[in-house]
């Protein structure tokens, strides 16, 4: 294989030198010269006019330049071809997302996913954050990514990126008409919100317990599209995170309250058996998730 010779071949035709050719490819200037030699009894023909003060390519010499260069493009591309065909990356990642990140969040992590490793397949479960989290613990799942917390002290869990909710209702309820609403405004009001186990009803109860909200009515719905079709239906306001509710808001089929008021974040995370060694296309995803 005359792979390193054509290499060498080329760095002398592009340095102009022997020796800034041998410096180049951190080899001996000797070892250049018996590239080039071989070469020349190779295509039984000069390669190079030399001369104390000048080194001239020949006719046959720029022909063979062309050529060199792309001998060595299609080696090094097959090379490379034939290294990603047996280290390809493969197998089946199980993930476990809870509604609002499965719906909304984790198909532009899979989109990234799908570029970077395409053999990958890929099975995603969604549930609520309880439901997730036990899907992990009993290994039934690769990876979960929860928006609330959770118990499981065999569980690790790590935050992999910020969420912010609002408070939303229908266009046409009263507080959506102000241009400032305080939280006292809030009392008394009719609420739509998840089941328990979600990470967004964790939050809504939060919210209306650290400001001593009481409400009218609650109603419970286990799906975040089925709540905003609620709202929108003015059976009451909720709390909703932004990404679940932006095209709505711009297509005025919903309305965020201005509470005034600090703006209401948390963070989604991943959780993963806590003492159990990952899978390779667990450990990708999660690399790719932070």
């Amino acid at each position: 294989m005359y792979y390193d010779a054509l290499k060498t071949f080329v760095s002398v035709v592009e340095e102009q030198s022997f020796t800034k050719a041998a410096e180049k490819l951190m080899i001996s200037q000797p070892s250049v010269s018996v590239h080039i030699k071989n070469l020349e009894k190779e295509f039984q023909t000069s390669l190079f006019l030399r001369s104390p003060k000048m080194l001239k390519i020949t006719p046959s010499g720029e022909i063979l330049y062309d050529r060199a260069k792309q001998m060595i493009q299609i080696y090094e591309h097959t090379k490379r071809d034939i290294y990603e065909h047996h280290h390809r990356v493969k197998g089946m990642l199980t993930i476990g997302a809870s509604f609002t990140i499965g719906e909304y969040i984790l198909p532009s992590f899979l989109a990234k996913l799908r570029e970077q490793y395409p053999d990958i397949d890929v099975e995603v479960t969604i549930g609520n954050t309880k439901e997730i989290a036990q899907l992990v613990r009993h290994f039934k799942v690769d990876v979960g990514l929860i928006e609330g917390h959770t118990e499981e002290s065999d569980l690790h869990i790590q935050s992999f990126m910020d969420d912010e909710l609002a408070i939303v209702a229908s266009v046409d309820h009263p507080l959506a008409q102000l241009k400032k609403i305080e939280i006292d405004d809030l009392q008394n009001q009719r609420w739509v919100a998840r089941e328990k186990g979600s990470g967004t009803r964790e939050y809504l109860d939060h919210v209306l317990m650290s400001n001593g909200l009481k409400m009218k009515s609650m109603l419970t719905i286990s799906s975040n599209q089925g709540i905003k079709e609620a709202i929108v239906h003015d059976l009451g306001m909720s709390v909703l995170s932004l990404c679940a509710i932006k095209e709505d808001v711009e297509q005025k089929h919903l309305s965020i309250l201005n509470v005034n008021t600090a703006p209401f974040k948390r963070r989604f995370s991943y959780i993963y058996p806590a003492n159990s060694a990952h899978k390779k296309v667990a450990e990708l995803f999660i690399q790719l998730l932070n």
